[in-house]
């Protein structure tokens, strides 16, 4: 089991609020106030969770800096008011900053017993392929 530090616990918290906020804020038809609240708590939460230097290490990596203009962009769009433009550049951003994590994330999926079944179905196996066949690892 891994053993977390309490500030670790927080930024997981805070991460996964952050997640929930913006998932909602989505659905409410791109919600400005909950769009902005789970921007600052994802990204306070990931600051927490890995800490303050390797999250500045993490986001301004030479061969990560489009991806991090997209993604910061698009948190600062949502903040000025265009949720939907903001989405749109913060998503993009999210896929090119994590898209080293993703081979590693279908794996993960594929040995849980009912989301593994779902993965291997035809038409969803290749996208599973596609996204697990990453070679750019972070």
């Amino acid at each position: 089991m891994i053993s977390l530090t309490d500030t670790q616990k927080i930024g997981m918290g805070l991460a996964g609020f952050g997640m929930f906020f913006l998932f909602f804020g989505m659905i409410l038809f791109f919600d400005n106030a909950r769009l902005a609240i789970g921007n600052v708590l994802f990204v306070a939460g990931l600051a927490f969770a890995i800490g303050l230097e390797s999250t500045f290490r993490f986001f301004f990596q030479k061969h990560k800096m489009k991806a991090t203009g997209f993604f910061l962009g698009g948190v600062l769009i949502v903040l000025i008011g265009w949720p939907l433009i903001g989405m749109i550049l913060e998503i993009y951003g999210f896929f090119l900053l994590f898209r080293g994590f993703f081979p590693v994330v279908v794996g993960f999926i594929r040995r849980v017993p009912v989301l593994g079944y779902i993965l291997n179905l035809s038409g969803i196996s290749s996208l599973a392929d596609k996204a697990g066949e990453s070679n750019n690892m972070v």
